[in-house]
C-alpha cells in the first residue's frame, strides 16, 4: 500500500542525512508542509537544533508579491528557517532520495490572521471571537483561502497536495497553555460552541428561515446544563439535535454545509487551474458533516466528486477506523488514505502499525499516511520501518 509520511521542511533543511533516513523507512512519498499554523516542534535528529518555534501561521516558501499586492489578507512568510525557500530546498533533497513530494497546506487556521484582522474570525453565540478560526463564510476570507491554496499547493517539486482545514474551524484548537478541559464538551457542545454568529453567518441563518438572535439565545440555553456540569458529554449528530432541537440543528448544518462545499469546490478548482495535468488534490476530512477542525466534515459523495480523494483520521480503536472509513467504501477510483499517528508521545501506536494498517485496508483504505516522521523518536521510526517491511 502506498505510504506517505508527514514532514516539515525544517526536518530536512540543514540535515543532509534526513532524506535517506526517511526513504529507508520504506515509504514512497513525503507530505511536506508548505503552509502551516504556529507550532513548537522537536527536531530530535537534526545536527544543528532540537527545537523549532514557528511563532505564527506562515508559508514556507517566498509568497508571490504580485499576487498579494494591495490585499489586506495575505500570507505571512516564515522567519525561523535559514533558507530562501525551505519547501523547495527540502523537496529537492527528498526527491534526490527517490521520494515523491506532495505539499501539505493548512488553510482555515491562523491565530495571527485573527489577531490582526479580528473581523475575519468566527464569533460564538456569546460574542467571543476565535482568532485561530477564520470564518469561511466571509467573502474576503474565502478569496484569501482560495488564492493561498493555489499558491501553496502548487510548489516546485510537488506532484500533488493535501489540504487540511479546508472548511469550518471552531472551538477546538490545542491552543498554547490551554485551560478549557474543566468542563467536558462532547460532540453537541463542541458543535454549538463552533457555530459562528458574525454578520455574514447571521444573514446565512436568515436565509435558512432562522432569526439569528433567537438562534443565539437557543444555543446559550442549550449549553446551560453543560456549564453546570449536569449533563454528560454526548457523541454523534443526534446529540446535537437533542441539545438544540432537531429542526434548529438541521438548519444550521444546511448553512454550514453550503458554505464549506462552496469553499472546497473553489479551492480545488483554483489548485487544478494552477497545476499541471495529473496533479493530485486530497482533502483531510471526516465523514461526519458537522465536524470542524483539521479534518473537516464532508459528505463522501460530494467530496469525491470534487477532490481526488481524502485523508482520514484512523488512529485509535477499530471502531474509530470503521466510523471514518466505512462511508468511503466502494470508491475504487479515489484515494482513501488512512492517517495513523506513529509518535508514541502524541498518542500514536507504531508497534501496532502493521495490524492497524491491515485493518484499515480491510475497510477500503488504499493508502497510508504516517504522522509524523520528523517528530518521532528513533524507536518509533524503527517500529515503522519494521511494520512497513512486513506489509510489503
Amino acid at each position: 500500500m502506498r505510504t506517505s509520511a508527514f514532514l516539515y521542511p525544517w526536518d530536512v533543511v540543514g540535515d543532509p542525512d534526513a532524506p535517506a533516513r526517511i526513504a529507508d523507512l520504506g515509504i514512497q512519498q513525503v507530505t511536506l508542509a508548505a503552509a502551516y499554523h504556529s507550532t513548537r516542534a522537536l527536531t530530535p535528529r537534526h545536527p544543528a537544533r532540537r527545537i523549532v518555534t514557528a511563532e505564527h501561521a506562515a508559508v514556507l516558501y517566498p509568497p508571490d508579491a504580485g499576487r498579494w499586492a494591495g490585499r489586506a489578507l495575505r500570507p505571512y512568510p516564515q522567519a525561523w528557517i535559514a533558507s530562501d525557500d525551505p519547501f523547495a530546498e527540502a523537496a529537492e533533497a527528498l526527491a534526490g532520495a527517490g521520494l515523491d513530494v506532495h505539499s501539505w497546506v493548512v488553510l482555515a487556521h491562523s491565530s495571527r490572521l485573527g489577531a490582526e484582522h479580528p473581523d475575519t474570525s468566527v464569533v460564538n453565540a456569546y460574542g467571543d471571537r476565535y482568532p485561530w478560526a477564520p470564518c469561511i463564510a466571509r467573502p474576503e476570507v474565502r478569496a484569501y483561502l482560495v488564492d493561498l491554496a493555489a499558491e501553496a499547493a502548487v510548489r516546485d517539486g510537488a506532484r500533488g497536495t493535501e489540504l487540511e482545514s479546508c472548511g469550518w474551524y471552531g472551538f477546538a484548537h490545542l491552543h498554547a497553555h490551554d485551560k478549557v478541559a474543566g468542563v467536558g464538551l462532547g460532540d453537541a457542545a463542541q458543535y454549538l460552541m463552533s457555530l459562528c454568529f458574525c454578520a455574514v453567518c447571521r444573514a446565512g441563518y436568515a436565509a435558512q428561515g432562522l432569526d439569528a438572535e433567537e438562534l443565539g439565545a437557543s444555543v446559550r440555553r442549550a449549553l446551560e446544563p453543560v456549564w453546570a456540569g449536569s449533563k454528560s458529554p454526548d457523541a454523534g449528530w443526534d446529540a446535537v439535535g437533542k441539545l438544540l432541537g432537531a429542526d434548529l440543528a438541521e438548519a444550521t448544518l444546511r448553512w454550514r454545509t453550503e458554505v464549506a462545499r462552496g469553499l472546497q469546490e473553489a479551492v480545488t478548482g483554483a489548485v487544478r487551474a494552477a497545476a499541471a495535468p495529473g496533479f493530485q488534490v486530497l482533502l483531510h476530512a471526516d465523514p461526519a458533516p458537522y465536524r470542524c477542525g483539521a479534518n473537516v466534515g464532508v459528505d463522501p459523495g460530494h467530496i469525491l466528486s470534487v477532490a481526488d480523494g481524502v485523508v482520514l483520521p484512523c488512529t485509535g480503536a477499530d471502531a474509530a477506523r470503521e466510523a471514518v472509513l466505512g462511508p468511503f467504501a466502494g470508491a475504487p477510483d479515489a484515494v482513501v488514505a488512512a492517517n495513523l499517528t506513529v509518535v508514541r508521545g502524541m498518542g500514536g501506536s507504531p508497534d501496532t502499525l502493521e495490524r492497524d494498517a491491515t485493518h484499515a485496508a480491510s475497510l477500503g483504505a488504499n493508502q497510508l499516511r504516517l504522522y509524523h516522521a520528523g517528530l518521532a523518536s528513533d524507536p518509533d521510526l524503527a517500529a515503522v520501518a519494521g511494520a512497513l517491511a512486513r506489509l510489503g
